[in-house]
């Protein structure tokens, strides 16, 4: 698989992400209880009058006045509400902790064909019939019909927080539905990831970037080196078997099919470790040390290795991300971190709606060249799903890009060591939309609950964004 076909496997990773990282949502730290609103399947035509039952969270046990007060909206992504609701600590802390004053209960609404929130029940993904409701439009419209329930007349100030693709719906909620939506704590939100807007390669380079940082370029340049190299391994039956012993893999690698996978296995590792990038241990989809990316480069460092040694020095940097626990006993490279979040949804997102140009060329980044070729994308999304998207700025036209000038009360903020930064809101387009840069910050660190390694760029984002709160909710009552 090429990298413009890991595209949206690589989304889905970001957003239903790392959330799942710190808390074990078995443990049920955080206690919510379950909610249920029916919704049309369809809010914008009369053809198709089904409706299904969206689930959301609901916890407004560290409300002072209820009946006052403010909502904290997560706008759920592309995974099961629970995992996010049990691991973004950053709204659990706001509201738990008196000193801050805010009197406000938290709502995790989920994104329908995520979790259990599927309009048609387990025929939901059976042809792009039941799925073509499945849209970022739909999903807005979803929890405004929750806001509509839970605060009739807009009597009450609500803010929307999310990371991500949670991020992008958070912002884009906010200028959709300005009435219903006080403000909004966009994360990580790569809003601006699309055609003529961000080009194609930056988020390659800043991942190549990050790996060429944590401890020395070596780690970068061996993994630029890495591809020709297992590729040529591959073609043997010595090679394979070779291949096999070194990383420890579950299945022989018999086919071509079985080394792409390996390849894609890698890509995936690469993105999923910068991205959780922590300074302290996390599960994020996987267990990880804190600071994978230098263990991982530590482990993967030497200018002058030869072929075997360089595999070999691969193959013993996998296991940091692959069994830094040790109780794996072996790699199935068929098994990736994205399976569990619902990439079915998301890659029929990724074809219709949600096109988001990547590209490498081998040069200002570790990967192998791949141009972006929108109808080869296309043509990929026709033969697995029987969908096209319509056209590449389908999006720009819907949310504006980066035409953002008339947003109001909206919190963009980027981790500089999140490739993903390079398509977030960097520069403010008015005096009402906040920026917030976190130098040292991995994929919406922002949004986790604290910890102490947290850097201080770290801390001092989470409390702009809970100074910002206040400030909004303050206007809005006239304080």
């Amino acid at each position: 698989m090429e990298p413009n076909q890991i595209n949206s496997r690589l989304f889905c990773l970001i957003f239903a992400f790392l959330s799942i990282s710190g808390i074990d949502s078995s443990l049920g730290e955080y206690l919510y209880t379950t909610q249920w609103l029916e919704v049309p399947v369809d809010h914008f035509g009369f053809a198709n009058n089904d409706t299904f039952k969206l689930r959301y969270l609901k916890n407004d046990t560290y409300a002072t006045e209820p009946n006052a007060a403010a909502i904290l909206f997560y706008t759920g992504n592309e995974g099961d509400i629970e995992l996010f609701a049990q691991n973004t600590g950053f709204m659990w802390d706001a509201v738990s902790d008196r000193n801050n004053g805010l009197n406000a209960e938290l709502i995790f609404a989920e994104h329908r064909y995520y979790g259990q929130s599927l309009p048609y029940g387990n025929k939901s993904y059976d042809s792009a019939k039941q799925l073509g409701y499945l849209s970022s439009e739909q999903a807005l419209a979803d929890f405004a019909s929750i806001l509509q329930e839970i605060n009739p007349g807009n009597r009450r100030p609500v803010i929307a927080i999310g990371g991500s693709y949670g991020g992008m719906l958070a912002a884009w909620f906010r200028m959709k539905y300005p009435h219903m939506v006080l403000g909004a704590i966009a994360a990580s939100a790569p809003v601006l990831q699309f055609k003529d807007i961000t080009p194609c390669g930056v988020y390659n380079r800043i991942l190549t970037s990050v790996f060429a940082n944590a401890y020395s370029k070596d780690c970068s340049e061996n993994i630029r080196k890495s591809w020709k190299i297992l590729k040529t391994r591959a073609e043997t039956d010595d090679g394979r078997a070779f291949l096999k012993r070194q990383f420890n893999l579950c299945a022989n690698l018999t086919k071509h099919e079985d080394v792409d996978q390996l390849l894609d296995y890698l890509t995936e590792m690469y993105s999923n470790l910068a991205m959780a990038n922590y300074p302290y241990e996390a599960n994020f989809l996987a267990p990880l040390p804190a600071n994978p990316v230098r263990e991982f480069c530590w482990r993967f460092k030497g200018d002058n290795l030869n072929d075997t040694q360089l595999i070999q020095s691969l193959a013993s940097a996998v296991i940091v991300y692959s069994n830094f626990t040790g109780r794996v006993k072996c790699l199935d490279i068929n098994e990736t971190a994205t399976d569990r979040l619902g990439t079915r949804g998301w890659d029929f997102q990724a074809c219709t709606e949600m096109v988001m140009p990547m590209c490498s060329n081998g040069v200002k980044d570790m990967f192998e060249p791949e141009d972006w070729d929108f109808k080869k994308y296309s043509d990929e999304c026709f033969k697995k799903l029987g969908v096209r998207p319509r056209t590449e700025v389908e999006m720009i036209t819907r949310y504006g890009g980066n035409q953002i000038n008339t947003a109001t009360n909206i919190v963009f903020s980027n981790g500089l060591l999140d490739p993903w930064s390079g398509a977030g809101v960097l520069r403010t387009p008015n005096n009402r939309v906040k920026i917030v840069i976190i130098p040292e910050g991995a994929h919406h660190i922002d949004l986790r609950a604290k910890n102490n390694n947290d850097p201080q760029s770290v801390i001092m984002a989470r409390q702009i964004h809970l100074d910002t709160i206040k400030e909004w909710i303050s206007q809005r009552y006239g304080a």
